[in-house]
């Protein structure tokens, strides 16, 4: 049941706190069960077991979020609506005519996008005739074509050379899949036979959506609906103010590094200003990058979509009960940084920028704050989502695969504890894929997959430790490329804790090992049966003076293996 009061004409009807609540859950249960469809149909082990990818409701005048689901990655509640807008400028611009059952396709970075894997579907949805909203979600494709499988080229130095670029097109066109548009993008990337699976898969998701919205506009009305939604951001940004107001006004800076672009082997600087102004009700966050490296000629740029999505997601792991539509993103000011490698403009090479770059600028974000609001902060995760990318032809089936291997890392030590280990990445909920599946869909065995013992900064609260893995090619040949962070130095302690461990990257090929000249970027690399990669991924930073640890903790950590005596000694700087 719900209760409104008669308005005049014209107004949006009152809402009760229960018809609101009724109707925030509704429209995230919508998101949710199109996430859902989405995993349960995806043929991509990627999108159906790393769950890497999202879905989102947005507005239909300016493409602003409206709801998105409880599983989807972070890093693509501001991208989205990003893409969004760029789907509504190029109708607008060209008078395109939008029916009933319409997708388009983009995957392009320089429209609000990420990287070319990243594939957004767009869909107008129709209520009684007229266009009520938008619906869209992002799939990690496997492969968009580019120079090596996987997309993840460690090497280029233009967007051509990283995949197919595809601007917003209609894909389907009145619920009808244009064959001709199909067969140009499946002429383009490899593993294309298995494509189609995910393409069904995405597009499904969003007729899921179309009919869990449906039925809760019929239930409760378009005009309570519509007014529900900007009652919800109008909360949102309220509840954003005052947790920004609880900060004390100031400027706080932050740094990180990127280990290099791929390219030039020299660390890149993510230069983080934030100014607090404002109290309760006018409180603002304002982010200054424009003193960051200049663009690079490697893959590690980011676009500007990409790079305010990112802070979005940073200020969200800060303020975590804070509920996201576009309410949440408003007392939040970012300065764009022209002639930074945080605004990528084309030809730029992109393809490390979400997985990658975002997480610098998170990590810059935390490191600001910290010196704000040090009890409620912590000390920097893992922050890489290790992308490793391995194609070939299995020769047993006589079928081309591209494996994509994204791994775990610590969290960082807080105020509440030692941080987790083996967490997902800073910009989502993605997992590893079940080694399992990996076997049983490509020719590798995984020989090890355990804790990267000791690679938790030092600190009054440790941070929590990476992983690591090994993977034999066991038949046929292959290349691997990755595209990982953090192998020149550790993620950052917070309040003197340690940093946390590197990072590293070994290939064995026939008994000799080789090591990466950018510790953690390179690209065709050739493998044969045999042949192995070993990952291990960073640990958390440490948090607060390590010497504060109480000595029972140490000895637990020494007793579970996480650390040798002598590690503990040193890095504790206690006699045990």
């Amino acid at each position: 049941m719900h209760s409104t009061t008669p308005q005049p004409a014209g107004t949006q009807p009152a809402l009760d706190p229960v018809t609101l609540a009724v109707l925030q859950s509704g429209l995230n249960q919508v998101c949710n069960e199109m996430d859902l469809a989405f995993v349960r149909a995806a043929f991509s082990p990627v999108i159906a077991e790393a769950l890497d990818r999202s879905d989102g409701i947005y507005h239909r005048d300016n493409g602003e979020l409206i709801a998105q689901g409880e599983l989807g990655l972070p890093v693509f509640v501001g991208t989205m609506q990003f893409s969004v807008q760029a789907v509504i400028e190029r109708v607008r611009a060209r008078g395109i005519p939008l029916e009933d059952g319409d997708v388009f396709i983009v995957n392009d970075p320089y429209l609000g996008g990420t990287h070319l894997m990243d594939v957004k579907f767009v869909k107008p949805f129709f209520h009684q005739g007229r266009l009520w909203c938008w619906l869209a979600n992002t799939g990690h494709w496997p492969d968009t074509g580019g120079m090596v499988p996987g997309g993840f080229s460690a090497n280029a130095t233009e967007v051509e050379q990283e995949g197919l670029r595809l601007p917003p097109v209609k894909l389907y066109k009145k619920g009808v899949l244009d064959d001709e548009i199909l067969s140009i993008i499946l002429s383009n990337i490899r593993v294309a036979d298995q494509r189609i699976g995910d393409i069904k898969a995405q597009a499904a998701a969003l007729a899921t959506g179309e009919k869990r919205l449906a039925a809760l506009l019929e239930r409760y009305g378009a005009d309570t609906v519509d007014a529900g939604i900007a009652e919800l951001r109008r909360r949102a940004c309220a509840r954003m103010r005052a947790r920004i107001a609880a900060i004390p006004d100031g400027v706080y800076e932050g740094r990180a590094l990127v280990d290099s672009d791929g390219v030039v082997d020299e660390p890149l600087t993510i230069a983080m200003r934030v100014t607090k102004r404002g109290g309760a009700t006018d409180a603002t966050l304002a982010f200054d990058m424009s003193g960051s490296s200049p663009p690079c000629r490697g893959p590690m740029n980011s676009v500007i979509a990409t790079t305010k999505s990112s802070i979005y997601l940073a200020v969200k792991h800060v303020f975590p009960d804070v509920p996201i539509n576009a309410g949440t993103f408003e007392p939040l000011v970012i300065a764009e940084p022209h002639d930074t490698f945080l605004y990528a403009t084309y030809p730029r090479p992109v393809s490390g920028c979400a997985a990658e770059v975002s997480q610098r600028i998170a990590e810059a974000v935390f490191a600001a704050l910290a010196r704000a609001i040090p009890d409620q902060l912590f000390a920097a995760p893992a922050g890489t989502s290790g992308n490793l990318g391995v194609g070939g032809t299995d020769p047993l089936t006589g079928r081309s695969y591209v494996m994509y291997v994204i791994s775990g890392g610590g969290y960082g030590g807080s105020a509440r504890g030692d941080g987790i280990s083996n967490g997902c990445s800073t910009i989502g909920i993605s997992k590893t894929t079940p080694v399992e599946i990996m076997e049983q869909r490509y020719p590798v065995l995984f020989e090890e997959f355990s804790l990267h013992e000791g690679s938790g900064g030092a600190g009054e609260h440790r941070g929590g430790f990476g992983v690591n893995y090994r993977i034999r090619i066991r038949r046929g040949e292959a290349v691997a490329s990755m595209v990982m962070d953090h192998g020149r130095t550790g993620p950052q302690g917070a309040l003197g804790g340690a940093d946390g461990g590197v990072n590293r990257v070994r290939i064995v090929r026939g008994g000799t090992a080789y090591v990466p000249p950018h510790l953690s970027k390179d690209q065709n690399i050739a493998l044969t049966a045999g042949d192995l990669i070993e990952v291990s991924t960073p640990g958390g930073g440490g948090y607060g003076d390590a010497r504060a640890r109480p000595r029972a903790e140490i000895e637990r950590d020494i007793a579970r293996g996480y650390y040798t005596r002598e590690q503990a000694q040193r890095l504790f700087g206690v006699a045990l």
